[in-house]
Formats: C-alpha cells, sequence, structure tokens
C-alpha cells in the first residue's frame, strides 16, 4: 500500500519543482532547434557539394568544442548553471539569425554554413552538461532518476519532432522559413532559461576545500581530470562514453544522409523518418526509466545496453530495406538511452556536488570521439562502402565493450559496487 501513490507520481514529480517547470521546456525548444538544424543543414551540404566527405567534416564540426567542454564545466560550477545556460543559449539565437539573414538575401553557401557551424560546434556540445547539472542542482537527490530520464526526453522527442519538422517544413515553405522558426525556438529556450534557480545552497557548502573561490579555473580543470583518474567507477564510464561517441553514433547519425540517398534510395522526408526512428526508440527509453526507476543499476545496466547497441549497429550495416531498417533503428535508440542515461545519473550520484559540473563537462569531453570517427569513416566509406566500414565499427565496439566490463568488472559489475547503488 505503501507503493502505491509514488508509481503514477514518478514521472510528474520532477515538475514539482518550480525550476523544472521552465527548464524542462526550455531545453525542449533547445533540442528541437538542435535537431532541425542537423537535418536541415546536413542535407544541404550533401546535396550542394554532393560529397560524403564534406558532410563528414560538417557533422564533424558540430563536436569541435568538446575539447573545450570542461571549461563550460568550470564555469558551471562557478557561476552557475542556469547563468551558463542561458548565455550559450543566446548564442545559438544569434547565430540562428544570422543564418537566417543568409538564406533571405540569397547568400546561402556551403562556406557560411561551414563557418557559423564550427562555430556553434564550440558552444553546442556543453549543453547537455550543463542542463544535466542544472538538473543535478535544482532537484533534491531521490527524485534525480526520474528527472533525469524527463530530461532526457527533450532530446529525444525533439529527436522525433524536430527531424520531422525539419524535414516537412523545407519541403513545404522552405529554408528561410524552416529557419525563423529555429530562431524563435532559441529565444524562447534562452527566456525561460532565465526563469529556472539558482543552485541550491547545500551544494555549496558540501566540499569546501573544492571551492572555486580558492583556485583558478586551470587548476579546477585540473582537479577535476585527477578526480576521475582516481575513481575507477568514474574512468570506466568516460570510457565508456568515448567509445560508444568514436564507434557507434557516427554510423547511426552523422552518415544517415549518405544512408538515406545510397542504402535505402530515398529523399529528405525519407531521411527525417530514419532520423526519427533512432530518436523515438531513445525517447521510448527515456519514458520506461522515468516510469520504472527503482532497482536500476547503472554500471550494469550501461554494459549491457551498450552490448546490445553494437549488435543493432551490425544488423544495420547489412540491412537495405528502409521498413527493416526503420525497426533496428528504434530498438538501438531504445538502447542507447539504457545505457547513456545511466551511466549519466551514476555521475551525478556518485561525484562530489562541487564537481558536478566539471565532471559532466569532462564527460562532454568524450564526445571528441564522435567527430574522430565521423572523419575516419568518410574516406573508409568512400573506399570500402558503408556495409564494411558499420561492421568494423560495430566489432571494434563490442571487444571494446567486452574489455571495459573486465577491466573495471568489480567498480561497474558488481551488485555492491558504487557504480550499482540505487
Amino acid at each position: 500500500m505503501a507503493n502505491t501513490p509514488e508509481r503514477p507520481a514518478s514521472v510528474l514529480a520532477p515538475f514539482a519543482v518550480r525550476s523544472f517547470r521552465f527548464q524542462w521546456p526550455a531545453d525542449l525548444a533547445t533540442s528541437w532547434s538542435f535537431e532541425m538544424e542537423t537535418l536541415i543543414l546536413g542535407w544541404y551540404i550533401l546535396v550542394t557539394t554532393d560529397s560524403v566527405l564534406l558532410l563528414t567534416l560538417f557533422a564533424a564540426l558540430q563536436y569541435g568544442g568538446t575539447l573545450v567542454a570542461p571549461m563550460f564545466g568550470v564555469a558551471g560550477d562557478r557561476k552557475g548553471a542556469r547563468a551558463v545556460l542561458s548565455t550559450m543559449r543566446t548564442f545559438y539565437m544569434l547565430q540562428a539569425a544570422a543564418l537566417t539573414g543568409f538564406i533571405y538575401f540569397d547568400a546561402l553557401g556551403p562556406l557560411p554554413v561551414f563557418v557559423i557551424g564550427a562555430m556553434m560546434g564550440i558552444v553546442r556540445p556543453s549543453d547537455i552538461a550543463i542542463r544535466y547539472s542544472l538538473v543535478g542542482e535544482t532537484i533534491p537527490p531521490k527524485q534525480l532518476v526520474g528527472a533525469m530520464g524527463v530530461s532526457r526526453t527533450t532530446t529525444d522527442s525533439a529527436r522525433v519532432a524536430g527531424a520531422l519538422a525539419g524535414a516537412s517544413l523545407v519541403a513545404t515553405l522552405g529554408m528561410a522559413p524552416a529557419y525563423i522558426a529555429v530562431t524563435l525556438l532559441y529565444a524562447t529556450s534562452a527566456l525561460l532559461t532565465l526563469l529556472t534557480a539558482r543552485r541550491l545552497q547545500t551544494d555549496a557548502v558540501l566540499s569546501p576545500d573544492l571551492s572555486p573561490r580558492r583556485s583558478s579555473p586551470f587548476r579546477d580543470m585540473t582537479d577535476s581530470f585527477a578526480y576521475v583518474w582516481r575513481t575507477p567507477h568514474l574512468l570506466a564510464a568516460m570510457t565508456l562514453a568515448l567509445l560508444v561517441n568514436l564507434c557507434a553514433f557516427p554510423l547511426m547519425g552523422g552518415v544517415l544522409p549518405y544512408v538515406a540517398r545510397e542504402v535505402y534510395g530515398t529523399g529528405q522526408a525519407g531521411l527525417g523518418y530514419l532520423a526519427a526512428s533512432f530518436a523515438f526508440g531513445a525517447l521510448l527509453g527515456s519514458l520506461g526509466l522515468s516510469a520504472y526507476r527503482r532497482s536500476i543499476r547503472p554500471g550494469r545496466m550501461m554494459i549491457i545496453y551498450t552490448f546490445s547497441w553494437y549488435a543493432l549497429l551490425l544488423v544495420f550495416a547489412w540491412v537495405d530495406v528502409m521498413a527493416v531498417g526503420i525497426v533496428v533503428l528504434i530498438l538501438a535508440g531504445l538502447c542507447q538511452t539504457l545505457a547513456l542515461v545511466p551511466l549519466s545519473v551514476m555521475l551525478l550520484r556518485s561525484s562530489d556536488p562541487q564537481m558536478r559540473s566539471r565532471i559532466l563537462g569532462l564527460r562532454m569531453l568524450a564526445i571528441y570521439g564522435l567527430p574522430m570517427g565521423l572523419l575516419a569513416s568518410g574516406p573508409l566509406i568512400e573506399a570500402f562502402g558503408y556495409t564494411a566500414t558499420a561492421t568494423a565499427y560495430g566489432v571494434l565496439g563490442v571487444i571494446a565493450t567486452a574489455f571495459i566490463a573486465w577491466h573495471w568488472r568489480a567498480d561497474v559489475w558488481r551488485a555492491d559496487a558504487i557504480a550499482n547503488r540505487g
């Protein structure tokens, strides 16, 4: 009887916190804009240049800022996640407005897209880390799993709706109206982020030895590296995050426009369906984690579902029927969420509150594997084809995941390990 009131409240409980009621729609608007931009500009580059190399280069530029992501984490710890996040989202709005201007004055070409894409890529990779840090600052620890799952739905639902909306807006109204919509969404997200709360005062007093006022930003960053290096379960999580960005995401994300056109022979609408399929599976995973948050063992889950994700990548590599590919992408998206959300929950739960933004900033540094994987995949696909390249990436991922599970088995697999505590 005592548990029955919790079940219906488990998904909506984070919305009892006023800050989260503003953060969730702000994150949703940002994520919609991200997905619309990715689809619109990725297809534009492929069509205007007819080069998979330039497509993968453009996709890689979106993650150039992963190298400076730890400094965004330092800024979040020093100034608060709310201040940093609202500034970042104002920057997105200005960049989108600039692209809208290029479109309206008929001055758009690959060069402006690459330049603005590179500038966005400096800031954009840190958005998810800072938004998770803001969740950690404002949500009580007991509600953290549910809040992280609900927060993740903003990204996953946006990948469904944003992909479809981006494709349909360009197809029906043209690129200019589509980019006006993107700019307005960024403006909305910046305003809503300003209405969220500042960090809880308890976070500021738990670890006085780590107070940012006693050290330089560079020292803060080096401290965070040392903290992860001497904490085995955090190091295992960071290594796994680097691996999936290197070997899994590139072949199911960045080169998806190539797969849509060359493997399935479809256009921009078909690309939207493929992107939405992966996101729909991820959304199902987020909703499942939000509703069923008890007895979750993050360490084990991230290993099991990373294996499953790579297995599905190997299947996807050999599928040449779009309907089957959509089903595989849905299952892959589900496994992606069930691997990466528990990983992020573990980082938030087991990290010192004063280190939270820095640790999540380091987590974003792992995304640097994505542009590396993308840049390598372009020449490999041109030389050997998509099937052979995706198969090689999948096999490498399975082997590396097995090594991580074996090497850190005492820290991420044992039921009594810190990584598996509820």
